[in-house]
């Protein structure tokens, strides 16, 4: 399958669900591929560069959360675990090791399809940040420079940096970043925002030692400096 705009990689090991999934997704207009194990899928994304990975957790080979590490080495591609493990700790892991959304089993195919519509649609919303500005965010590329050094960001961790880059000196409290970051509907809480900016102000660190241009405002939430 060659990488398009509109291309879902579905990672399932449950054959009826997975069948399920493509045909849901291929009537949404998508090209759908399957795969069932988990050591196929890093060099098969590598390979083929989906627009969407919808990854199962628990899979033959390689479970879900070491195939998202692995493809967070070289791809912010848009990022869906689907999963039956629905517990606090295994979303926080996910989402701390690169995945943009969250869905637990069971559910119903028409919502995972309007989550990648969702994903796709902010994946492409982004604009980029003033000419003068230090920063600078290529929306197409999905990359990120800080004082001209390209930072190698999540999907969540480009979006939280636009937001707050694109706007600097406002103050946005958690739950607005959480709503700019994830899509509909999804069942985080501010840990999750504090340990996304925990990981973005190293990146800004060791691309720009001694700036530091995220702060923290006492009982409200972050801002952007850039000056």
């Amino acid at each position: 399958m060659a990488a398009g705009a509109r291309s879902v990689l579905v990672v399932e090991d449950e054959p009826v669900l997975a069948t399920l999934l493509a045909e849901t997704l291929g009537e949404a207009g998508y090209t759908v591929h399957v795969l069932d194990d988990g050591l196929a899928v890093v060099d098969w994304v590598r390979a083929h560069a989906p627009s969407v990975v919808l990854l199962d957790l628990i899979l033959p080979g390689m479970d879900g959360f070491a195939i998202c590490r692995e493809i967070r080495r070289f791809s912010t591609v848009p990022l869906i675990m689907v999963t039956s493990r629905a517990d606090e700790a295994d979303r926080l892991r996910g989402l701390d090791l690169g995945a943009d959304d969250y869905v637990c089993k069971p559910f119903h195919p028409r919502e995972v399809a309007a989550r990648v519509r969702a994903l796709l649609r902010r994946s492409i919303e982004w604009r980029d940040a003033s000419p003068g500005s230090r920063l600078q965010l290529d929306e197409h590329a999905y990359e990120a420079r800080w004082c001209g050094v390209v930072l190698d960001l999540t999907p969540v961790e480009f979006r939280l940096l636009r937001t707050l880059g694109q706007r600097p000196g406002r103050v946005f409290t958690r739950a607005q970043l959480l709503d700019a970051i994830y899509v509909d509907d999804h069942v985080v809480n501010d840990r999750t925002v504090d340990s996304h900016i925990k990981n973005l102000r190293k990146k800004l660190a060791d691309a720009a030692p001694g700036e530091g241009p995220i702060e923290a405002v006492y009982g409200v939430g972050y801002k952007f400096r850039d000056a």
